[in-house]
């Protein structure tokens, strides 16, 4: 309807122009009609003018409300303006754009400032550095943590806070780190990790950071409780007994507070008193042993690094510990990439290994269809050894507490295997997980981080 509209004054602009053009020819030549010659060039003119300024109005509003939306200027108005029927129905509709327009970037002003509301709540300090090295966000958390206000530019952070700064620009991207800092005097240990990101062609530095001092020293507390617990228990096992015999022992020599004469011992008393004396050589042996075992678990020595084939290493464990399978009916398979490598203490990955496989031998014997199975392969950043079977599992009590020093689930275990494995694998800067259902079997997860 509006073009249609807009067609007819067109039109009927263009039909006056030549009407009046036709009078002006027609009394072009007549010399005494010099006054309305004037007159009619006037009009011609004035209705060419219109005739332009009207078809032109639309480019005019549009170039106007593209320059409102590029400079988010919206207080432009459309509205009262008289130029007719046919302009209206366009004039509401760059009314309506702009409303909706102005809405929009009431609507993100109001996001930006809930999200500023929120970074600035948190209590994990949040740092971003755009790649002109300009600072663009430093909320609250991380102005406390740091005990210095927002600078303007990631330079003068770093005079502020050096070593901070040396440890932040050696990380990778996604990469999570503990550090340790000094800040005016106060010892903190930080967790810091730093992402990479491109946003509106512009480069950003999300770093966030939080201080886990308090965290780490309330686990190091329970850690040691649990520890403290479990060598007094193993600790009470070996010298109650010792104790008690050195009792009975010292009961059977003395007689009244003096030593009886040797002729007033007998043959039993003289067994009875060499059993005890082999009884406490045995148990004393055996917290020796478990003295041993502490001594390992805490004296791993340095890493000797060498690239090493992984479908190799595994194969020569399996040729290892192939007949020991057999003897107890447990199937032993293993699938490897072929050219998975990884840089390992080979000795120290191969006790791992070993360990590993011995305890899912044991959770798999006198199962029908026993099997353990050997899988090597990469996934994004690291590669990952997993040792699996289909034996009794682990319960789920127990799952937390397996990689605790002296931990055993075994009968006769020493309870250091697990517990040793994840340490030489941290050393690694890996991991060793673990997954399992009761009666399912288990899946330790040997990762190494690229």
């Amino acid at each position: 309807m509006v073009s249609k509209r807009f067609a007819l004054l067109v039109i009927i602009r263009i039909v006056l122009l030549m009407l009046t053009m036709t009078a002006l020819a027609f009394i072009f030549a007549r010399t005494e009609l010099f006054f309305n010659q004037i007159i009619l060039l006037g009009i011609i003119i004035i209705q060419v003018s219109e005739l332009i300024r009207f078809i032109t109005h639309t480019n005019r509003e549009i170039a106007k409300l593209l320059m409102a939306i590029r400079y988010s200027d919206f207080s432009i108005s459309f509205k009262g303006k008289k130029t007719g029927k046919s302009f209206q129905e366009l004039q509401d509709a760059f009314v309506e754009i702009i409303e909706a327009f102005k809405k929009v970037s009431v609507e993100k002003e109001a996001q930006f400032k809930f999200l500023q509301v929120i970074v600035d709540n948190i209590k994990v300090g949040v740092l971003a550095i755009k790649e002109d090295h300009t600072i663009e966000l430093m909320n609250k958390a991380a102005e406390d943590l740091l005990k210095i206000a927002t600078p303007n530019y990631w330079k003068q952070f770093q005079q502020l806070l050096p070593s901070f700064s040396r440890e932040i620009g050696e990380m990778e991207d996604n990469e999570r780190k503990l550090i340790e800092l000094v800040i005016k005097g106060e010892k903190q240990q930080v967790s810091a990790q730093i992402n990479r990101l491109k946003i509106l062609n512009y480069r950003y530095t999300i770093i966030t950071f939080q201080d886990i001092k308090s965290e780490i020293e309330q686990k190091e507390i329970e850690a040691w409780h649990k520890l403290i617990r479990i060598l007094t228990h193993e600790i009470m096992n070996s010298v109650t007994p010792v104790t008690s015999l050195s009792e009975t022992m010292i009961m059977m020599l003395e007689e009244k507070d003096q030593p009886k004469p040797l002729e007033d011992l007998s043959e039993e008393t003289l067994e009875d008193l060499r059993f005890s004396l082999k009884t406490i050589q045995k148990r004393s042996e055996g917290l020796l042993h478990f003295v041993e075992d502490y001594r390992k678990l805490t004296r791993i020595k340095a890493l000797q690094l060498e690239e090493v084939s992984v479908k190799e290493m595994l194969e020569e464990s399996i040729n290892l510990l192939s007949k020991e399978f057999e003897k107890v009916g447990v199937e032993l398979r293993m699938k490897a990439e072929a050219r998975l490598n990884i840089a390992i203490d080979r000795k120290l990955i191969d006790q791992v290994l070993i360990n590993l496989l011995t305890n899912a031998k044991h959770a798999t014997e006198g199962k029908a269809g026993a099997l353990v199975e050997l899988h090597a392969y990469s996934n994004h950043n690291q590669s990952i050894i997993e040792v699996k079977d289909n034996g009794i599992g682990i319960d789920e009590v127990k799952m937390d507490q397996i990689f605790i020093p002296f931990f055993s689930t075994k009968e006769h275990g020493s309870g250091i295997g697990l517990s040793l494995s994840k340490q030489i694998m941290k050393k690694h800067r890996g991991d060793l997980t673990v997954k399992s259902q009761p009666g399912e079997g288990a899946t330790f997860s040997l990762i190494f981080r690229n």
